[in-house]
């Protein structure tokens, strides 16, 4: 369509130096005096002064896409999703029926496609379109982010016997795909073994979706974690537990014990079993086998070292000589019982050195009874310094040390 239209927007249109704009002013008067006739000009069409934006923005967001159209006259701009062919809206009406769309326009040029609380099925290419003949339009694109997530999974074999096999699974969704990565707890190492129980690849983090592990240990037992990420914050991790079960082991840290009459002694004991057990002390040679209670004569302590093992003491107050005898340290979970012994002696202090009666009963006795007769005493001065300044027990070893230096 053509329509007249005034050559003074011509020339301002064109931003002209003062001097040429004189002289298209004096060739314009001269032609309409010479013609009778004003100029004309085809219509102005629309045109974009920017192109379309394209966005990447995280699920959850908003965004918006700005169309900005000089000279539109009569015409129309539309918004339309170019890879459903969807229109979404023209000039400030909405067609799509979808809440989170809208559209804004500044009474000029510009127009505003907004998109709130974005969702990942809004990705794609949106169109800004002008409805000329042939029509007008561009293109931004839209990309939506998704951060990870740690899916539901099936923790097949969490716990195994000692041995045996565990494979935790851990699936991770987003966008882009995540990577999925295995740690310990504490930065431990992850140990893979070969047939037999020999280590094989000995790992800080592992790679992928799975982590089996075979013919478990003990110190393989422990939280893995299982951790999720694809650059799109925040990381996501998920915490899995690994038992490995097996019959509990009992050790005493010295099986013979020597403490004097009116003394303190303390019996250790380190357990470790798994599942949890029940431990306890009791006294082999009572006629009443229960268990040792804490009470004013006994305390019994435990300090876990980690997981599956801990120390058991068992504190005996102010040695009576009913207290001598032996002791039962014993630990039983649902696979099994173990137990180990300590046998606690007599030992006696002599101000003039080793007393006539047993300081140690048994072999150790025998053995400091053939001592020649200079080897026994200990001077007196000695023997008071050592009573003044050293606790009973350690001067009780001290004692029982010298017999046995002196057997040789």
């Amino acid at each position: 369509m053509v329509v007249f239209v005034l050559w003074k927007n011509i020339i301002d249109k064109h931003m002209l130096s003062p001097s040429m704009k004189a002289a298209c002013w004096l060739t314009t008067f001269l032609s309409v005096f010479v013609t009778g006739e004003m100029p004309i000009q085809a219509e102005v069409e629309p045109e974009f002064l920017q192109a379309l934006e394209n966005h990447t923005v995280t699920q959850g967001r908003e965004v918006h896409f700005t169309c900005v159209v000089n000279h539109l006259s009569n015409y129309r701009v539309a918004w339309i999703k170019s890879d459903s062919k969807a229109i979404l809206a023209i000039h400030t009406n909405m067609i799509a029926l979808n809440p989170r769309l809208s559209v804004t326009y500044n009474n000029h040029n510009t127009w505003k496609l907004h998109v709130s609380n974005v969702q990942a099925n809004d990705s794609g290419t949106y169109m800004c379109q002008v409805n000329t003949d042939p029509m007008k339009s561009q293109m931004g694109h839209l990309s939506v982010v998704i951060p990870p997530d740690i899916v539901d999974s099936v923790t097949e074999g969490s716990s195994a016997r000692e041995g045996g096999s565990v494979r935790l699974t851990c699936s991770a969704t987003g966008v882009p795909p995540p990577t999925v990565m295995w740690r310990r707890e504490h930065n431990r190492p992850i140990v893979f073994r070969h047939e037999g129980g020999r280590e094989r690849k000995v790992v800080e983090s592992h790679k992928g979706e799975g982590l089996e592990l075979f013919h478990v240990q003990r110190n393989d037992m422990g939280a893995y974690y299982c951790i999720a990420s694809n650059g799109i914050p925040p990381t996501v991790s998920r915490r899995y537990h690994v038992q490995v079960h097996f019959i509990p082991q009992v050790k005493v840290t010295n099986q013979l014990v020597g403490a004097p009459i009116g003394s303190d002694v303390e019996l250790q004991c380190y357990i470790e079993a798994s599942p949890k057990a029940m431990n306890s002390w009791s006294r082999e040679d009572s006629l009443v086998s229960d268990k040792l209670l804490e009470n004013p004569k006994f305390r019994i302590t435990e300090t876990a070292v980690n997981e599956y093992s801990l120390w058991m003491n068992l504190t005996i107050k102010s040695l009576a000589p009913g207290d001598y005898g032996t002791y039962v340290c014993a630990s039983v979970n649902a696979l099994g019982k173990m137990e180990s012994q300590v046998s606690l002696h007599r030992l006696e202090l002599s101000m003039n050195g080793f007393a006539d009666e047993p300081m140690v009963s048994g072999a150790a006795w025998q053995r400091a009874r053939n001592l020649p007769t200079r080897s026994r005493p200990i001077a007196s001065h000695a023997h008071q310094y050592l009573t003044q300044h050293l606790p009973p027990q350690l001067y009780a070893l001290l004692l029982t040390t010298l017999q046995y230096v002196h057997t040789f």
